[in-house]
């Protein structure tokens, strides 16, 4: 595409760019988006081949300055999580002791442990809460969340500090013929009462997710509960991005409009096959593809 690097005239550009600023000042980033939008409309209509822009730049969505305060205490929770990251890896390490030797994972849950700790000490809603509910009163449904398969070991870990599991389950951890063992991955049929959704083979969990936050929506829709306060939430892999399932459907969530879905993507660089994308980032290869579909 031609160019005019070096700037042909930098006073025309620095005027652009200054009224850029002054309308987010002034009116705010709805209003600059409506504008770039109708520019770049425009610029299609006169057949100035404009490229779309499929990635950003590889920087934080959010600056420092408007970052909220930290609504818990930063240093108890960053205390249970090494507690938690600890109990997760010696789980695992046991796992592989002789006469055992079934082993796990103990990078996936050690690469996401801030996200599902911020998630469950200041997102996550358990079931059964105050809300308006249906005509009759009925509780909120809660927050319904798809646990990375592999991350197992570190949900396994929170609950013993909880006091719901003890040391002899954590030393049963993929011994699924015994009795009182976890099982390898989350698996409500084996742990009924300990997981909601199974999210293995790898990208069950994503396009689960999808539908379930579209039956919710169904719900809503059809006055049969009320699942306004209701979010969905699926922690995946940037490998498990790669599995037919995880994209697949992700033109479903665009059409719906499924703003009550969250995907969290742990991009660690690790897969079981080797490093993601020749150990090189992923994030913006990910962006293009939910730019892609909509999302």
């Amino acid at each position: 595409m031609p160019s005019q690097i070096p700037d042909v005239d930098p006073a025309e550009t620095r005027e652009w760019l200054d009224s850029l600023d002054a309308v987010v000042e002034r009116h705010g980033r709805t209003r600059a988006r409506f504008l770039l939008l109708k520019l770049l409309e425009s610029a299609r209509n006169n057949a100035v081949g404009v490229p779309s822009l499929t990635s950003t730049d590889y920087i934080n969505t959010i600056p420092p300055e408007r970052e909220p305060e930290f609504p818990g205490d930063e240093h108890v929770e960053r205390r249970i999580r090494a507690y938690i990251r600890w109990n997760a890896a010696v789980m695992v390490t046991r796992a592989q002791r002789p006469g055992v030797g079934v082993g796990g994972h103990i990078a996936t849950y050690a690469s996401a442990a801030s996200l599902y700790e911020v998630g469950f000490n200041h997102f996550f809603r358990g079931k059964g809460g105050d809300g308006p509910g249906v005509p009759g009163g009925d509780p909120q449904p809660g927050d319904q969340i798809f646990i990375q398969g592999h991350g197992s070991p570190g949900i396994y870990a929170r609950a013993y500090l909880e006091g719901r599991l003890t040391t002899d389950q954590l030393d049963l951890f993929r011994q699924e013929g015994q009795p009182g063992a976890l099982a390898s991955y989350p698996h409500p049929r084996l742990m009924p009462d300990f997981w909601e959704f199974p999210t293995v083979s790898m990208g069950l969990g994503a396009i689960n997710s999808i539908y379930q936050a579209r039956f919710n929506r169904y719900l809503q829709h059809r006055g049969i509960t009320d699942t306004s306060g209701s979010r969905v939430w699926a922690f995946l892999g940037d490998g498990e991005m790669d599995e037919p399932e995880a994209l697949g459907a992700l033109g479903v969530a665009a059409r719906e409009e499924l703003d009550n879905l969250t995907w969290i993507v742990n991009c660690n660089l690790q897969r079981l096959d080797g490093p993601v994308r020749g150990n090189g980032k992923i994030i913006q290869e990910l962006e293009s593809y939910f730019l892609g579909a909509g999302w």
